[in-house]
């Protein structure tokens, strides 16, 4: 597979600047792989394709408020920097993006508004990459806290040109986040609602979580025309026992095991047993998914509208066959379905 199977024009206007105003009514395309039949369906009818014994597998990450602007010393040029992820919390130590990365050196700090909170910079890691040390005088309780006031919801501005509002802080998280540690949400599960999981639930449908931190990597631009040239950066999770147990006992009764979102996707592809089968792990994957692909536990994947060229759309192709699910986004711009994180949703069955 080559960059350019994966390049076509997706119109400015289709890409949600805002979610729908109810998470479960968003669109919903419904793409069967054994007849190739395209149904169009509000998300909250999702629960017609699922029966008893069926088992959801969610990304249960919480994102954090990551983006932060600070003030540099003597300067008091404003910089932005986004936490990337934490490298040693007893030290403090993040590696981060700095904007404009041209004005910030190794040895610089950096004052982030009234607080006591200060940041210096430790070394260069890219162009744009940074290593910076916090220095912070209270509690680690203390310091989350100060990093969850001062931060903003770190909605990818490239994309979604707006500025970030108040209603973000809520809508770009899942209603299940509960591990904190994402830069990005798994957006396949902004749709769900307590009632819609409630109503699975009623149905006998198993919903279960994985843990994957999902970094800025996942949306990095890929940049060789030879895919399998391409190196995802490394993101942490966690596969529990209890998901373990859930997904292995619906693959041996032949019932659906559906992924919410790529994210769990790859995760799920990430710990696989010999023979087939899930397994408990934890640690860090670089798993990258591109088509030709033999999914070992996924059968069904629910999943956004991505951006052409991106990797996530090209794992969600591996998933639904090439032409497939390249026709169905044909159908969907010329349909209007909203694309990215605050778009509609495609079901792959």
């Amino acid at each position: 597979m080559k960059l350019s199977n994966f390049k076509f024009d997706v119109p400015k206007k289709l890409v949600a600047l805002y979610p729908a105003d109810n998470r479960d009514e968003s669109r919903l395309m419904v793409v069967h792989r054994d007849t190739g039949e395209i149904e169009h369906k509000m998300f909250k009818d999702i629960t017609d394709y699922f029966s008893e014994g069926d088992v959801f597998v969610t990304n249960d990450t919480k994102v954090f408020p990551a983006r932060l602007y600070g003030n540099k010393e003597k300067t008091g040029a404003e910089i932005e920097v986004f936490l990337l992820r934490e490298l040693n919390p007893e030290l403090k130590l993040w590696d981060v993006l700095v904007d404009p990365a041209r004005k910030i050196r190794v040895g610089n700090k950096l004052y982030f508004g009234d607080s006591d909170l200060v940041a210096e910079v430790i070394d260069n890691t890219t162009s744009r990459g940074r290593t910076i040390r916090f220095l912070f005088d209270g509690t680690m309780e203390e310091f989350h806290k100060t990093i969850d006031s001062l931060g903003e919801t770190p909605l990818l501005k490239e994309f979604i040109e707006r500025k970030v509002e108040a209603e973000d802080r809520d809508r770009y998280q899942t209603v299940y986040a509960k591990n904190v540690g994402a830069v990005a949400a798994p957006t396949a599960g902004l749709h769900f609602t307590p009632h819609l999981l409630k109503r699975l639930e009623l149905q006998g449908v198993d919903v279960t979580s994985i843990t994957l931190h999902v970094g800025l990597g996942t949306f990095r631009k890929v940049e060789v025309e030879d895919l399998t040239k391409h190196k995802m950066d490394s993101e942490n999770y966690f596969i529990p026992e209890e998901t373990v147990n859930l997904v292995n006992r619906a693959l041996d009764e032949k019932k659906r095991v559906v992924s919410v979102g790529t994210t769990s996707l790859k995760t799920i592809e990430s710990s696989v047993t010999a023979n087939g089968r899930l397994k408990e792990s934890s640690g860090w994957t670089d798993k990258f998914i591109i088509p030709p692909y033999e999914f070992k536990i996924a059968n069904a994947l629910i999943t956004n509208f991505h951006l052409p060229e991106s990797t996530l759309l090209m794992t969600a192709s591996a998933f639904g066959g090439y032409d497939l699910v390249m026709k169905a986004y044909k159908v969907a711009i010329k349909e209007k379905y909203k694309f990215f994180s605050y778009g509609d949703a495609m079901l792959i069955l």
